[in-house]
C-alpha cells in the first residue's frame, strides 16, 4: 500500500510530498521545499519515525520554491536525484532565481538522472509513471501511480485552477494542451496532489475548473 504525506514549506507555501510503500518502507520525496533548519528537521523526524528508506528525490519542475531542499535531501539521504531535462537551466540558476525573489538557497546538486516519459520507477511493486506536461515550465512532469490512482501534479493542475504561465518558459496554450491531453484522460477518481493548495480529483476538475470549462 502506498501512503502519501504532505508538508507545506517555505514562504511560498509549497507542497512537499513523501510517498512510501508501507511494506518495504521504500520512499520518494517530491519537490522538497524545506528552506530552513526547522523545516528540514520536520522531514528528518518523519522519515526516522516511519523508518523510511529514501530511494528517489524527484523534482516535477525546478522553480525555486520546489528545489530549496534538494541539496539537504541529497546530502542527508543520497537518494537518486531526478529532474526534467528542459528544466536544467532553472536548476542551474537557482541562485539567480533566489536573488530575484530576495531569498537565499543552498545551490542544488546536479541530478543523477533525467526524467522521461518511458521511465518507470518503482516503490516495491508499485510503478510510478512520468507524464510530460510542459506549459508552467518547459520541462515539467507529473508523477502517476496508476494502480493507486494517485497523481502528483506539480504546478500544472490545482484545485479549480492551473499553473502560472507568466514565468520563464511558461506558455498558456501548451499548459492547457498538457492538461487536456495528458491529465483529463485519466480516470475521474484519480486523486490529484498539487504543488500548492489542497487535493482534488480529475473528475472534480473536469466539472469545476473554470480554466478548463471556459
Amino acid at each position: 500500500m502506498i501512503k502519501v504525506e504532505k508538508f507545506v514549506f517555505n514562504p511560498f507555501s509549497e507542497n512537499t510530498f513523501i510517498l512510501w510503500d508501507d511494506e518495504s518502507k521504500e520512499a520518494i520525496i517530491v519537490d522538497p521545499g524545506c528552506s530552513d533548519e526547522g523545516e528540514e528537521n520536520i522531514l528528518i523526524e518523519f522519515i526516522s519515525t516511519n523508518e523510511l528508506k529514501l530511494k528517489y528525490l524527484i523534482n516535477t519542475h525546478c522553480h525555486i520554491d520546489h528545489i530549496f531542499g534538494c541539496k539537504f535531501i541529497k546530502e542527508k539521504y543520497n537518494p537518486t536525484f531526478l529532474v526534467p531535462e528542459k528544466d536544467l537551466p532553472l536548476l542551474q540558476n537557482a541562485a539567480k532565481q533566489a536573488e530575484m525573489l530576495g531569498v537565499e538557497i543552498r545551490n542544488p546538486p546536479q541530478p543523477d538522472q533525467l526524467l522521461y516519459e518511458e521511465l518507470a520507477l518503482t516503490l516495491n511493486q508499485s510503478e510510478i509513471k512520468s507524464i510530460f506536461t510542459p506549459g508552467h515550465t518547459p520541462g515539467e512532469f507529473c508523477l502517476y501511480l496508476e494502480n493507486e490512482k494517485i497523481l502528483i501534479s506539480g504546478d500544472v493542475l490545482f484545485k479549480a485552477s492551473i499553473g502560472r504561465t507568466d514565468l520563464w518558459g511558461g506558455n498558456y496554450n501548451t499548459l492547457i494542451n498538457s492538461i487536456n491531453t495528458k491529465l483529463l484522460v485519466l480516470p475521474n477518481d484519480v486523486k490529484v496532489y498539487p504543488g500548492h493548495g489542497e487535493e482534488t480529483t480529475i473528475g472534480y476538475e473536469k466539472e469545476n475548473n473554470p480554466f478548463l470549462n471556459s
